[in-house]
Order: structure tokens, then sequence, then C-alpha cells
């Protein structure tokens, strides 16, 4: 059809400012908003964002086209959450060193300073994409304190600090001491800084999306449980500077999106309120973590798991309500983004019954519904961990190469914490639980 010179020339300033207005609000489109917080509260798409989701570390390794990946089980566990309500997500986005070493998943993402495996970098960016069809989000952590997935230890290795011990066979004195050195190891420090750059800078190779344009990052994550594991003050001191800096390094490359710490609190701060407050201060991190392990922490045992669930209870209300007080102060949300409870008698397999854990759980999700009706500060809670669909053969109690992904990493026995699909009693528990939550009020 032919146009007048001047409708032409409508159309083409139109079209001008309609490109301008579309770059401008990259990702800030009906459904595609970033999540960010507004006065102590999550906010997406002009709404309050509360949720009871999961710690799903391992999805990025399903998610590779690989030997050890399963994209199908990896779209069924997806699509399993979903219909739960579980649409937050905690997954790694670091796993460092060579594959083989015990106690450690694998494979592993970086193998050596800057060098990656490029189909595991590949599975993470499948996982995005998939997440991005549901209407899922991802909390994606960069580092790990804990030898699992190499973490400080394989940083200070490759930084010439010499060979890592491991919790077992080494034994957590000698294991502690080397890893704490991570922190004033600014070689150490400068390799992950590295990684950062590399990862927050990535575009998806399936999308082509940046990630920092890609609404499916819930935020990025300094670390799973950062500690300094010192007693020293000015070790603390570099400690603090070191989350601050990181923070601010991502957002730098990305300001778009939340960035969180990984912190466990009170405990991860080495038994330091002021440090923890110190740590979230930092106008780079957006909101506050704490995790919570009744029985890995002493306060229940092997023989009281069933019987000691009040104590369990009165200790984490305990733990949680510490921390509030600070998130007042700062005006930021607090996320329980790890907290478990283990089979009854400290069984692994599926059979073992779970009716402590579901005594536990209930608690957790009232302090969350709790928090929301009366406008408080806890936002939201992920349970360790999803196992779903994971074979759990009575054979396998150390996971190796080959072995299903469940929700316990190498270092444990699995089963230990995994919820699985056929724990239809917790499923149906987190399923309700959401329900719930969608109903009340803001």
């Amino acid at each position: 059809m032919k146009t007048s010179s001047s409708t032409s020339s409508v159309i083409v300033i139109s079209v001008i400012i309609a490109a301008i207005m579309g770059l401008s609000s990259c990702g800030r489109t009906a459904g595609n908003e970033f999540f960010r917080v507004e006065n102590g509260r999550f906010v997406k798409d002009g709404r309050q964002i509360n949720f009871i989701g999961a710690n799903v570390w391992y999805a990025p390794f399903l998610a590779a086209d690989g030997e050890y990946g399963d994209r199908q089980r990896l779209a069924a566990e997806l699509d399993s959450l979903k219909a739960i309500g579980v649409t937050n997500l905690r997954v790694i986005a670091g796993a460092e060193g060579a594959d083989g070493t015990p106690y450690k998943v694998a494979p592993t993402l970086q193998k050596a300073p800057g060098v990656y495996d490029t189909t595991m970098l590949q599975g993470l960016d499948w996982l995005m994409a998939e997440l991005g069809k549901r209407n899922m989000s991802a909390v994606l952590y960069l580092n790990n304190t804990w030898e699992w997935s190499g973490g400080y230890g394989t940083y200070l290795e490759w930084a010439g600090a010499g060979k890592s011990p491991l919790p077992i066979p080494d034994g957590w004195v000698k294991f502690s001491t080397f890893v704490s050195k991570f922190v004033t190891d600014d070689r150490a420090k400068a390799l992950f800084a590295d990684h950062v750059r590399y990862m927050v800078s990535r575009t998806n190779t399936v999308t082509g999306v940046p990630y920092k344009d890609d609404p499916a990052i819930f935020s990025w994550q300094i670390c799973n449980e950062p500690r300094c594991l010192s007693a020293s003050d000015s070790v603390r001191t570099v400690f603090a500077g070191w989350i601050r800096d990181v923070a601010a390094l991502i957002k730098s490359i990305d300001p778009n999106h939340l960035v969180s710490t990984g912190s466990e609190g009170y405990y991860g701060c080495e038994a330091d309120l002021d440090l923890f407050r110190e740590v979230h201060s930092s106008p780079d991190i957006d909101y506050l973590n704490i995790h919570i392990w009744p029985y890995n922490w002493n306060w229940v045992d092997k023989a009281t798991i069933v019987d000691s669930t009040a104590a369990a209870i009165r200790m984490t209300d305990w733990y949680l309500d510490m921390h509030l007080p600070v998130a007042e102060e700062l005006g930021k949300p607090v996320v329980i983004e790890e907290f478990g409870y283990p089979r009854d008698g400290l069984g692994y397999s599926k059979d073992v019954p779970v009716t402590a854990r579901n005594v536990y759980y209930s608690h957790i999700f009232d302090r969350l519904m709790q928090s929301v009706q009366e406008g408080g500060m806890i936002a939201g809670v992920n349970f360790w961990a999803w196992g779903g669909e994971a074979d759990q053969s009575d054979d396998r109690l150390w996971w190796k190469p080959g072995d299903d992904y469940c929700g316990d990493p190498a270092q444990e026995p699995q089963g230990y914490y995994s919820v699985y699909a056929s724990d239809t009693s917790t499923v149906s528990l987190i399923r309700n639980a959401n329900r719930r939550l969608s109903t009340l009020p803001f």
C-alpha cells in the first residue's frame, strides 16, 4: 500500500520511539519484570512476592546434554515442582576442579582457572530456558565454602596454597584451617572474581538472552554458606569487605538482578551478629539469608529426632528471631533458604517415615504465613532439598559418578535430607502450604 511522505515520517518516528522504549524497558515488560525489593518486600510485575521454594542444586547437571545429564528427568522434575507451587529454585552456578575427587560432585563446571566445560555451561543455559517457559526462577550461587563442589579449597589450590584437605578423611580441623585462608588470599579471590565476571556476563546459548536481562534469575548469590572460619577481628573485617566487593562487582555487570550472600546467619558469621549485620548492610546486598539445621547443629540427636521436634522448633524460633531485628533495621526481607530435618531415626531409605520432618516443615511454613499476614520480614523459604524421582537404592549410601543426583550432595549420605516424589505426605504438605500462601492478602 502506498503512503504519503508525511505518513511515512510519522510511522518512522513511531517505530524509533517504540524501539527506544523497548530498549529502555528491556526485561520490564508485563510478565518479564525483574524481581526487586521495595519497602522490605519482594515485588515483581507490581505484585508482592512470597514463596515456598526448594534447593535443587543439581538442576544444571541434569540439564547438561552429556554423560550424566538427563533432560527428560529435569523437565519432569520442574513440572512436578511447579504443580505443587514451587517456583523458586536455588541452584549451583559454579563447581571447580578436576573430576574424580572423593565426596565431590561431578562433572565440574570449571576444570582449571578460566577453563570451562562447555556442556555444563550449556546445561545451565538449558535450565534457565526451561525455567523461563514455566514462569519459574532461580537463585544462582557462584561459590561454596565446602568441598563438595570445589569452592574455597579449589581456588586456594589454584592460587598455589597447596593441596586442600578434605573433611573425610583428613578431619574437620585440617580442612577448616586450610579453607579459612581463602578470605585473606588475594590470588584465590581474584580467580573467583574472574569466575563471577564470566558467569554474570554470559549470554544464554539457548535463548540468546544475556543473563543480566533474564527475568528467570531471582538473584545472583555470592557463595553457598560463606564463612571466614576465623576468630580474628581483622580477618572478619576482610571477610565483610570481600562480600561487599563481590556484590559490587556483580551489580556493576548486572544492575537488573538482586544479589544475596548465601549466609547461614549467626552461625555462618562465627556467632557474631554484628558481622552478619555488617555483611548485609551493603547497599549491593538486597536481602538477608539464613539457614537452619537442627540435627547438624546438635539441637537434636539421632535417638531423639522424632521425640525432640518441640526442642528443634524452640531452637529454630530462637535462631530465626535473633535475625529479624537486623532485617527491620536494614529494611531488607529475609529468606530461610536452607532448612532440613532427617527422616525418623536418621534413616536414609525411602521406606523410612518422615513424621518428624513433616512436623518441622509445618512450623517453618507457619512462620512464613504469620510473617506475611502481619507484614513481617520473612518473605520466603527454600527447603533442602528436592530429590524428586532419584533412585535411592539401599546399597547407594554414598554418591559416585553415574548415580542419580538427588538433594544430598556427594559428601553426605544419599537420602539424608532429600524430599522424594514418593514422600507423598511431605509433597502434599508443600502443595497445601503454597496454596494457602497464595490466598493470603498482602
